[in-house]
């Protein structure tokens, strides 16, 4: 039971955050579906990391985009056209993940709360 919510979970907050940026198409939808069966299967390998779950997809979903769409999400605390970057996700295997600015260090918002800063 505490593994299906932990991976409803995980799926809702990335998708909140893909939503933020308006890119919940089909397809993308699809890359988080696939995320959420990895870690299904990881978590049941190791059922200790069920709290590692949210941070986990969010990073699988983040490198699947990379290599067929592009960076996400990209940062909104610096400003500097000539190099977007995108946000990292600390810790990389802890619970409470956030997207952090990798050049400043500063958090921006939760998994799930990019809505928050995006719409301000």
């Amino acid at each position: 039971m505490e593994l299906e919510q932990a991976l409803h979970a995980a799926r809702a907050l990335v998708l909140a955050d893909l939503s933020a940026d308006d890119v919940a198409v089909a397809d993308v939808v699809s890359l988080v579906e696939d995320a959420v069966a990895h870690r299904r299967w990881w978590v049941e390998q190791w059922p200790e990391g069920v709290g590692f779950v949210a941070g986990l997809v969010a990073q699988d979903v983040q490198d699947a985009l990379l290599e067929r769409y592009g960076r996400w999400p990209l940062c909104p605390v610096c400003t500097d056209l000539n190099d977007p970057h995108p946000l990292d996700i600390q810790p990389e295997l802890g619970t409470d993940p956030h997207w952090v600015c990798p050049k400043t260090g500063v958090a921006v918002a939760r998994i799930g709360a990019l809505n928050s800063v995006r719409r301000g």
